[in-house]
């Protein structure tokens, strides 16, 4: 299914993916990162989220998975599976992933029992650690093969250093001969390749029997090898091919040996992508200090204290003098309405607000935590749809306008009563009543599509709308009018003003003309209409407020009278019991005096006068029937 593209980037999700990546040790974690998305399942989101906080309980005990030597080899072992003869290189690389593997293996057994379902993810994992002792056993840290990866490379290299024991000595006879070292320019020998040659002065040529394997720049110097040691280097060239061809035998069997586990350690290595993958997510929520939300589908959408989770990374690894927060927001939407309409000055957060609530719906549809408090919830949603910010488009020859309602059109298309809509400036870049006219309209096809929605805007005639449709629900930007600053708050079930007078009057805005738009302002007389309606709104909601708590406490009394009913009703069963049981007593039988707080034994009943002889320690008393009870064992 996946999320609208536009909205991920208008929502800055590749920047969410970016930061996960960042968090994820191998390439194989930050493959899965990039590709971040919507999952299709419900039950997969809610597996993902509790695999997210069970990682981060693992992290916050110190038990971070041991992924050291684990790399991206699925190329190299398919490779290998068909056939192929890898190189050393590679097979180190396949050595560290097996070790890892076998780390990883033991890992899951250390994990707590409360971390069931990592331990489940890891199951899979197996041991690969005995294939690596196999890989090694035949090469060095270094990649060179060892001797004792088979007898023959070891026999080959007894005759090769055999070889190479008589070329040197060889050369130091040569050295030795007074005459010899006349004629040479420096009294050493030297290598031309794989070739001990002697630097012989050019003009002394003749003097020397040898190959001579190059000069010097000037051409006054010969590298001439002996003809003694030029017979030992070729017998060593045979030896050295030998080598290399016994080498490929090793590297063909160790590749064979890899290739024989081929599908159980690409089974493995899908898993460790996964679990390095949760890793990033779990160090990502631990670093924001997110919580896990719950998922649902039908449920409404509430975050508390909710905050931007690229904003808050910026400001958290942002290297200046002056920490700067991320004020927090609470949202509610779908629980009696299912649209809100903000308002308020512009630089108020209106679209931060909006961000916020796609990013995080996004982000726990994702699998992700979710930088709030705990026990926010999110409907699982089958789409997010966002249009904010300047749209303007030069390559359609569009205007702003024209493109914002572009873009609204194709959202209309795909919308539905599971989808989650973000408009930004509903109804602005055009004719203030034509953009308010057409803004309801929206407003009113999203209530129609049952949609879940979040439109800002700052035409006052919207700012009325949620007063008269019960679907909808006003919001507004906290605005302190002292200071005349935004404090970022949303403030639901209000409308905001937009104070452009006492902004411009802050910022010395002529008198004369600021005296001008106020009585303007003042003709227009809007300001009452919304003021007035509003009130309307509050009283009906204070109202119905009192009204549920009026049914609350009568549901309550109601309760308590049923439960008192009740146990006066459970009492007079207890005392009819009784006074049953106590028509059954016989002579003999043992009984519980109150008076006394003892048991004794019944002597004899008189009925008429509900009197009872009882002897209780060494006496005999007359008790009333109705200070005696049952045994203890018995009254059960």
């Amino acid at each position: 299914m996946g999320f609208d593209p536009h909205t991920l980037e208008i929502l800055q999700f590749p920047k969410i993916r970016d930061i996960v990546a960042s968090h994820c040790f191998s390439s194989l974690g930050k493959e899965l990162a990039f590709k971040l998305d919507h999952l299709i399942a419900l039950e997969k989101v809610v597996e993902e989220i509790d695999l997210v906080t069970e990682m981060v309980k693992a992290l916050e005990r110190g038990q971070s998975p041991p992924f050291s030597g684990l790399s991206d080899i699925r190329l190299v072992v398919r490779r290998a599976s068909i056939g192929a003869k890898l190189t050393p290189e590679q097979l180190l690389q396949i050595t560290d992933v097996l070790l890892c593997t076998g780390n990883m293996y033991r890992y899951r057994m250390r994990l707590g029992e409360d971390l069931f379902a990592l331990s489940d993810t890891l199951a899979g994992v197996e041991d690969f650690a005995p294939v690596a002792k196999t890989l090694q056993g035949c090469m060095d840290s270094r990649g060179n093969i060892l001797d004792m990866a088979s007898p023959e490379l070891a026999a080959i290299r007894v005759k090769i250093h055999d070889k190479e024991e008589r070329i040197n000595h060889a050369i130091r006879r040569v050295l030795q001969d007074p005459e010899i070292r006349k004629i040479l320019r420096y009294p050493n020998a030297t290598f031309s390749g794989d070739h001990c040659v002697l630097p012989v002065a050019a003009n002394h040529r003749q003097k020397v029997q040898g190959v001579i394997h190059r000069t010097s720049a000037t051409g006054d110097t010969l590298f001439i090898e002996p003809t003694a040691v030029a017979n030992l280097s070729s017998e060593r060239a045979c030896l050295k091919a030998e080598e290399l061809r016994e080498i490929g035998k090793i590297l063909r069997h160790l590749s064979a040996e890899v290739g024989k586990i081929a599908k159980p350690l690409s089974f493995t290595l899908d898993i460790l992508s996964h679990l390095d993958f949760l890793t990033g997510k779990a160090k990502f929520s631990s670093q924001l200090n997110m919580a896990p939300p719950l998922v649902a589908q039908g449920i409404p959408l509430w975050l508390k204290d909710a905050r931007h989770p690229v904003l808050q990374h910026l400001f958290q690894t942002k290297q200046t003098e002056e920490k700067r927060q991320v004020v927090p927001v609470d949202i509610r939407l779908g629980d009696g309405y299912r649209i809100l309409v903000i308002t308020g000055p512009n630089t108020g957060g209106k679209t931060v607000c909006l961000k916020t609530a796609g990013s995080l719906c996004a982000m726990a549809l994702s699998g992700l935590h979710i930088p709030a408090s705990p026990g926010c919830t999110i409907p699982f949603l089958s789409g997010i749809f966002a249009d904010i910010g300047d749209e303007q488009s030069l390559e359609q020859s569009l205007s702003t306008f024209s493109s914002h309602l572009t873009r609204i059109t194709s959202i209309f298309q795909e919308a539905n009563e599971t989808s989650l809509v973000l408009l930004d400036e509903l109804g602005a870049g055009t004719d203030p009543s034509e953009g308010s006219a057409l803004g309801r309209a929206i407003l009113d096809g999203l209530g129609e599509r049952k949609s879940l929605g979040m439109v800002s805007t700052h035409l006052g005639d919207l700012k009325t709308y949620a007063l008269k449709n019960p679907h909808a629900e006003n919001a507004a930007v906290e605005f302190d009018t002292q200071t005349l600053r935004p404090t970022y708050r949303l403030l639901i079930g209000q409308f905001g003003k937009s104070n452009a007078l006492r902004i411009a009057a802050r910022l010395g805005f002529p008198a004369d003309l600021l005296k001008k738009a106020r009585r303007h302002f003042r003709f227009a007389n809007k300001g009452k209409r919304i003021i007035q309606l509003q009130k309307e709104r509050e009283t009906e909601e204070q109202e119905r407020e009192k009204t549920r708590l009026a049914q609350a406490a009568q549901r309550e009394e109601q309760a308590a009278i049923s439960q008192q009913e009740l146990l006066q009703e459970l009492q007079a069963a207890k005392i009819e019991a009784l006074e049953k049981l106590r028509l059954e007593w016989k002579p003999g039988d043992l009984v519980l005096v109150e008076r006394f707080g003892k048991e004794g034994v019944l002597r004899s009943v008189d009925s008429k006068k509900g009197l009872a002889r009882v002897d209780v320690g060494l006496g005999q008393w007359e008790i009333p029937l109705k200070e005696l009870f049952p045994p203890a064992q018995e009254a059960e």
